[in-house]
């Protein structure tokens, strides 16, 4: 059975009034993953903030969940927005809601993990599990994502448009 993971899409819009309905002014928060493997990988490396579903959790929790533990600070209050899944290239669904939210990205202190680094030599590592968060325009985020998230940034215009 492939891996299922839930994360939440934060956004928000860069001006107020009824020009912040407008796509060129929507931003999404994506996250860098940290450690050694993609410390000099950026476009097309980049996340929603997400992580692994355990068994029998509900996928929404393990989101709210994962967003914390990635980034050291509670997720955004208000209404969540279903987006659906994603099937990434190795196959592991990714489950999203969408929610309106602002974070200063200066703040992200997230969790860490061990590795043995370098490879085979018997050094183990602390890393961060996010390296760096940032804020992103659609274009930008485009080009950012991994390939296989891309179709949540329609689904939130979508979304947004109803």
């Amino acid at each position: 059975m492939p891996k299922q993971s839930a994360g939440l899409l934060v956004y928000r819009h860069r001006q107020a009034g009824p020009v912040a309905r407008r796509d060129r002014d929507l931003e999404v928060l994506l996250v860098h993953p940290g450690g050694p493997y993609w410390s000099r990988r950026d476009d097309g490396w980049w996340s929603v903030p997400k992580g692994e579903v355990d068994e029998g959790e509900d996928a929404l929790a393990a989101a709210e969940r994962e967003f914390a533990e990635e980034l050291g600070v509670s997720a955004p209050r208000g209404p969540r927005t279903a987006l659906g899944v994603v099937v990434q290239a190795a196959g592991k669904r990714v489950h999203a809601w969408a929610v309106a939210g602002d974070l200063d990205v200066s703040a992200v202190a997230g969790g860490t993990f061990e590795l043995e680094w370098p490879p085979r030599s018997g050094n183990l590592r602390r890393f961060p599990e996010v390296d760096r968060a940032a804020w992103y325009t659609l274009e930008e985020a485009r080009v950012k994502l991994l390939p296989g998230q891309v179709p949540l940034l329609d689904r939130l215009v979508d979304a947004l448009a109803d």
